[in-house]
């Protein structure tokens, strides 16, 4: 009776320490992100009133990402946009949203988002007609989708690039990965704590341990 407790409570502890990596892996992953806003912005097709928001990842594949914007507390999802990688910016501790200019009286555009520790960001694709305004509203290259998408075809639709004269270009032309460097890949000192497997696999090693022992100590007395 008392092996079968054993050997049940360790099992409990290993699946629990086994969902508890899963589950980190996961919001890394997803790079969930709280933001607050004292005021609106606007995002791909859509304007947020000032308050926290939750940004995730829920795709990422080649060049493009999928991110979504939820309320703060993820219950409600507000919109789901295209990103491409920005590799503008070096990596930080902390989270950096940077805006775009947009014409008068209009909110600021967010730009990009750059998550903890990452060497790369993500920048948001807007609409044609509003990557125009702010192309030119901003003096800058915006990423655009050529058509307008629909759920399905997020992962397809063909992207371009709109400069501040509302001339197209290829989105690769304007928004090359960087140039390959001898130099070391400076990292951030401090990741999120989100992104550490350490403790956890410290803890299964740990429990496995507990586990073996416990069981040779029953194994070596009487039934």
């Amino acid at each position: 009776m008392k092996r079968s407790k054993v050997v049940s409570l360790a099992l409990g502890l290993i699946v629990f320490a086994g969902v508890a990596v899963i589950q980190t892996q996961a919001q890394t992953f997803e790079k969930k992100t709280a933001v607050t806003f004292n005021r609106p912005v606007a995002v791909p097709g859509s304007t947020l009133p000032a308050g926290t928001y939750t940004f995730t990842i829920l795709d990422s594949f080649g060049s493009r990402n999928i991110v979504q914007i939820w309320n703060e507390d993820k219950s409600n999802l507000i919109t789901t946009i295209l990103a491409i990688p920005n590799y503008r910016l070096k990596p930080t501790g902390e989270t950096v949203i940077e805006f775009s200019e947009r014409p008068a009286n209009a909110p600021q555009a967010v730009k990009a988002w750059f998550y903890p520790g990452h060497g790369y960001g993500i920048e948001f694709v807007y609409p044609k007609k509003e990557a125009i305004q702010i192309a030119e509203a901003a003096n800058e290259v915006v990423p655009a989708e050529a058509v307008e998408p629909t759920p399905s075809t997020l992962r397809t639709v063909p992207l371009i690039a709109i400069t501040p004269q509302e001339t197209e270009v290829g989105i690769a032309e304007a928004f090359p990965p960087p140039a390959k460097t001898a130099e070391p890949v400076t990292v951030a000192k401090e990741l999120p704590r989100t992104a550490s497997l350490t403790p956890l696999i410290a803890l299964l090693g740990f429990v496995s341990l507990l586990m073996g022992f416990g069981l040779r100590r029953l194994g070596s007395k009487p039934v």
